[in-house]
């Protein structure tokens, strides 16, 4: 997966959008206003950045070489991957809908319940 199909990936998540951070240099794709996925590249390398549990995260770290701990983020809960084509897309697809899903979870119940009735996350307060 190269950086633009993970961001189209992203934004198959419902109520994601994606804008640009020119301070970073990185793309962001967010739901309700809170980041879980970072885009960009890092030292010249494509990468993408993902919210995962502790233990996973380490574990990806041990089994992948192309894995690292988030770049500029807490290094217990993100991890940059490398997409330079040794990581399967399945695995980059998966380790996106874990990170929606963590963010997810941390979003008041009111935000979960208007997304669930299709309305948009960013427009509510």
């Amino acid at each position: 997966m190269d950086m633009q199909d993970c961001i189209e990936y992203c934004l198959t998540k419902t109520g994601s959008i994606h804008d640009y951070q020119p301070l970073w240099e990185a793309d962001r794709v967010k739901v309700a206003g809170k980041i879980f996925a970072i885009v960009g590249d890092l030292n010249g390398r494509p990468s993408i950045t993902l919210k995962c549990p502790p233990a996973l995260a380490e574990r990806l770290r041990d089994e992948h070489q192309e894995i690292i701990p988030g770049y500029h983020l807490n290094k217990a809960l993100w991890n940059t991957l490398f997409l330079n084509g040794k990581l399967e897309e399945a695995l980059v697809k998966n380790m996106i809908d874990i990170s929606y899903q963590e963010v997810s979870a941390l979003l008041p119940a009111y935000v979960k319940k208007a997304m669930a009735a299709g309305e948009n996350p960013q427009a509510i307060k």
